[in-house]
C-alpha cells in the first residue's frame, strides 16, 4: 500500500489505483481538489483537526461514491449524509481495503472536559492508526501511524504504546503543533527507542509517501 502524509492527521492510502482517506481536518493546509478515485473516508472523530466539513464535501464532490465511517457523534453531526456507524469490533470492506476498527473513546485531555467517541482503524491487516487514543488491538500491527504530539499525551504515553505493539514500521502523525525542532526531538526520543525494539522510525513529510 501506498501510502502519502498530509498535515497533522489526514492519511491517503492506495492500493490497487483505489484510495482511502483518513482524518481530512481543519489543520490540513492543502488543496483536496485532486483526490480522485476514493472508496472511503474514515473519520475518527469529531474533532475539528479531524473532521473538516469543507474538505469532505470536497472530497465527496469529486468521490460521490466514497462511503464514510465514523462514529454515531460524527454521524449526529454530518446530519443527511449517509455515515456507517463503527466501533470497536466493526469490520468492513470497501474495494481493496479491508477495514478493522478497535477502541470507543478518545483519550483523557482533563477530568474537566468530557470525553468523545474515537475509533482507530487497522487497514488490510497491516496500517494502524488510533486516531487520538492509545487503543492497543487484539491482533499483530505491522505499520503503527503513530500520534506524537497533542494535549492529550506525554511522550512516555507514546513510547509504552510502541513497546506494547512492538511494529515494523512507526510513521509519527499528529503533529502539526511540532515545530522542526520538536520533529527532531520526538525522532531522538521515540526514534531512538523504536531502534532498542528492532522497530523502524520513519518520518514522512507532508506531501510525500511510503509503501508499507
Amino acid at each position: 500500500m501506498k501510502v502519502t502524509k498530509y498535515d497533522h492527521a489526514c492519511l491517503v492510502i492506495e492500493e490497487q489505483q483505489q484510495k482511502m482517506v483518513i482524518d481530512p481536518g481543519s489543520f490540513v493546509q492543502a488543496s483536496l481538489e485532486d483526490i480522485t478515485d476514493v472508496q472511503a473516508i474514515v473519520i475518527t472523530h469529531i474533532h475539528a483537526d479531524h473532521l473538516d466539513e469543507d474538505h469532505l464535501e470536497t472530497l465527496l464532490k469529486n468521490n460521490p461514491g466514497a462511503q464514510i465511517f465514523s462514529t454515531q457523534e460524527v454521524a449526529d453531526k454530518l446530519a443527511g449524509r449517509k455515515v456507517n456507524i463503527v466501533t470497536g469490533g466493526s469490520e468492513a470492506t470497501v474495494g481493496p481495503f479491508a477495514l478493522k476498527f478497535f477502541g470507543s473513546v478518545h483519550a483523557i485531555i482533563h477530568t474537566s472536559i468530557p470525553r468523545i467517541q474515537n475509533v482507530g482503524v487497522l487497514v488490510n491487516d497491516t496500517l494502524y492508526y488510533p486516531g487520538d487514543s492509545f487503543t492497543v488491538p487484539d491482533v499483530p500491527v505491522k505499520t503503527l501511524v503513530a500520534p506524537v504530539s497533542a494535549p492529550w499525551l506525554k511522550i512516555g504515553e507514546v513510547m509504552d504504546f510502541v513497546a506494547s505493539l512492538k511494529p515494523q514500521l512507526i510513521i509519527p502523525t499528529h503533529n502539526a503543533l511540532n515545530s522542526a525542532i520538536g520533529e527532531g526531538l520526538v525522532e531522538t526520543i521515540v526514534g531512538g527507542f523504536a531502534k532498542s525494539l528492532g522497530t523502524t522510525y520513519k518520518f514522512i513529510p507532508v506531501g510525500e509517501s511510503i509503501e508499507v
